[in-house]
């Protein structure tokens, strides 16, 4: 009975595992063994007068070995007279001969020298000579063996570098060898991200159809037993910053399957060949971890349209890495398992071929957040921020129109670096207006010269634009007029766009009157022109140009469009009318512009005690609201802006929606 439990005891006994570190520990213990403990060394040079005067006459040579190849002479020293040279050369002396050297020149003639020593020794203390060539074979085989070890170490180290980038995929390591391969990021159940819905503010309609994916991926049998498919793609299409990558994120953390992340520009590379081996090697390893996700940020760096890379010949690796992409995504061979997430914000220029049916099956539109979906977005950044009591977030959604989600996160963090500059304990409404008004017209530069004339001009020309907006009632509603400069502008105008899907030629007119106010104020006041409105003038010259030749709002052009959605024309530089069209279109162009000025002039001129009022105002304020024009003005006839202090408008229809605009003089 003993026996099996020593079996078993031994069994437990866990040898430690052969490692090869063990081999160099011990090769290098035995050399620093030898280092410590070995006696030899080189021989120690010394001179022939030496030799003959001292080493000979007291009979400690052994003999001399003339070596006539390298010019030397070597002396042995007998045994029992080592330890008296040892203590005079401090053990430099090695035990094993030769120990000593002198160096032969071509003028000393051995044979004599050493006869003469020789007869004067007697015959106890007399020694022998020899004479030999020497070789050294190492230094002789080392000129042959060098280089082709040298070339076996490389070649040893590339193909290691090589086997350890095929075997760890995406993971291995660099070099040559690993440069086709895939660089996407692997988030599984280890290595998750902790981004869900629940921190992706507004975006519902997106959400669902994302959710619907990862839902799959779940339960897919509430799909398949229906005879249903899950869509192979989805493209999420949108304008930067509205949270296309971060609800990617989030579909990585909701997902309990694989989620392989990759950015476009990670696909090009300057060799050719690589963009199509590294689309290769990501949906083999997509391919082995199915069902699972694959995530192309900005796709658009290798999505973009062939047609339109033709003549330049940097571009065919793109259209390789593009074919072998399309081929991946539907092609001959089975892909099923696999279900790609790609992001951009120029959909318009992606290959048809990328985005028909069967590759990307969906386009998620991510747009610019309403007011509703702003709330929600400045209720996700304010949690971890320190506000005043009773803050109220709708009020900042209203004044942010036109913000994206990361444009909201950048007015928080700057409130909350205003509120810290002012030593401020929380953060409340007036840090969060100045951080819009620092994001949207710079830094204030309140210590730049201008003249008192030049001031009086810029407050007219702004009292223009606060004067004819304000008057006309299709013209967006004005909020905040400052001559304070900012940025490159010497001032500026705030507007709060209404909430509108299409706009009329009636409002177009009107905002291009109102850009139109301050050249308009300027030439009533001066008698004459300056720069300051070159910013106004090349806005309404491209508007006036839209409405023409795009948006048909001219009687003599006709319901005639020149626009190219598709920009399927490619490089056709040509214009798509005759030149007597272009000059007609130049012809309705000027006129709309001059109908706007005139529109300009009347109302300035109609309400010039109010205008010349507003620009003293102005002047000695330096800064003037919606607020002080309504004093002024009395009410607006058409939508009335959101006030600064919080309170809510009279107007219903307030909820602004499209840009912000900022007029820079």
């Amino acid at each position: 009975m003993d026996i099996p439990n020593k079996d078993k005891e031994r069994k437990k006994l866990k040898l430690p595992k052969f490692n090869v570190l063990w081999i160099y520990v011990i090769m290098l213990g035995g050399i620093f063994y030898m280092w410590t403990t070995y006696d030899g060394g080189d021989p120690v040079k010394t001179e022939w007068t030496e030799v003959k005067e001292k080493m000979a006459p007291a009979g400690d040579i052994e003999k001399i070995t003339f070596v006539t190849n390298m010019n030397r002479a070597e002396v042995y020293i007998k045994k029992e007279s080592i330890a008296k040279y040892k203590n005079k050369f401090g053990g430099k002396v090695p035990k094993y001969a030769p120990q000593f050297y002198f160096v032969v020149s071509n003028n000393f003639n051995a044979e004599e020298q050493i006869d003469l020593v020789r007869q004067q020794l007697p015959e106890g203390n007399k020694f022998s000579i020899e004479n030999e060539e020497r070789t050294n074979y190492f230094a002789k085989a080392m000129e042959w063996l060098l280089f082709p070890i040298l070339l076996i170490a490389l070649w040893f180290f590339m193909f290691r570098k090589m086997n350890k980038g095929m075997g760890g995929g995406s993971q291995g390591g660099g070099g040559i060898f690993s440069v086709g391969k895939s660089q996407a990021k692997l988030f599984d159940k280890d290595n998750n991200t902790k981004i869900t819905f629940k921190d992706v503010a507004g975006l519902e309609e997106a959400k669902v159809e994302v959710m619907e994916i990862v839902d799959f991926l779940k339960n897919p049998k509430k799909y398949t037993s229906l005879g249903g498919k899950i869509p192979k793609g989805a493209l999420l299409v949108g304008p930067p910053g509205t949270g296309k990558t971060l609800l990617a994120k989030a579909v990585a953390g909701e997902a309990n399957v694989p989620f392989f992340s990759i950015s476009g520009s990670d696909f090009v590379e300057m060799f050719v060949g690589v963009g199509a081996s590294r689309v290769r090697d990501l949906f083999r390893q997509a391919k082995e971890k199915a069902p699972c996700i694959v995530f192309i940020d900005e796709i658009d760096a290798v999505g973009r349209a062939r047609s339109k890379n033709a003549g330049f010949s940097s571009n065919d690796e793109r259209e390789n890495t593009l074919n072998q992409l399309l081929t991946e995504m539907d092609g001959f061979g089975s892909n099923s398992g696999v279900i790609i997430l790609a992001a951009t914000n120029r959909a318009d220029i992606l290959d048809k071929a990328l985005m028909r049916a069967g590759r990307f099956d969906r386009q998620i539109h991510v747009d610019l957040p309403e007011l509703k979906e702003r709330v929600e977005i400045f209720g996700v950044h304010l949690r971890n921020l320190k506000l005043v009591d009773g803050f109220n977030i709708e009020f900042l959604a209203k004044q942010t129109p036109g913000f994206s989600g990361a444009d909201i996160a950048n007015v928080c963090n700057e409130a909350a670096l205003i509120a810290a500059r002012k030593n401020k304990e929380a953060i409340d409404k007036q840090d969060f207006l100045d951080a819009v008004d620092r994001i949207i017209g710079g830094l204030e530069k309140r210590s730049k010269i201008i003249s008192p004339q030049e001031k009086r001009t810029i407050a007219f020309h702004e009292a223009g634009h606060a004067t004819v907006s304000w008057i006309l009632p299709n013209a967006n509603p004005l909020l905040k007029v400052t001559i304070i400069p900012r940025g490159r502008a010497l001032g500026a105008a705030w507007y709060l766009p209404e909430e509108r899907q299409i706009t009329t030629t009636e409002q177009m007119m009107d905002e291009m009157a109102a850009t139109l106010g301050g050249r308009a104020a300027e030439e009533i006041i001066n008698n004459k022109i300056s720069t300051g409105a070159l910013n106004d003038l090349e806005k309404i010259t491209k508007q006036a140009y839209a409405m023409v030749s795009y948006l048909g709002m001219s009687k003599s052009v006709g319901n005639i469009s020149f626009y190219d959605s598709t920009e399927s024309n490619g490089f056709n530089i040509g214009k798509p009318y005759s030149e007597k069209t272009a000059e007609l279109i130049d012809k309705e162009a000027k006129r709309l512009i001059d109908e706007s000025y005139d529109t300009a002039r009347k109302i300035l001129k109609d309400n010039m005690e109010g205008f010349t009022k507003l620009a003293e105002l102005l002047l000695e304020k330096e800064v003037i609201f919606s607020e002080d024009l309504e004093t002024i003005f009395g009410k607006r006839a058409g939508s009335q802006p959101p006030s600064r202090t919080g309170e809510e408008p009279s107007s219903e229809n307030l909820l602004p929606e499209a840009d912000k605009e900022e007029k820079t003089e």
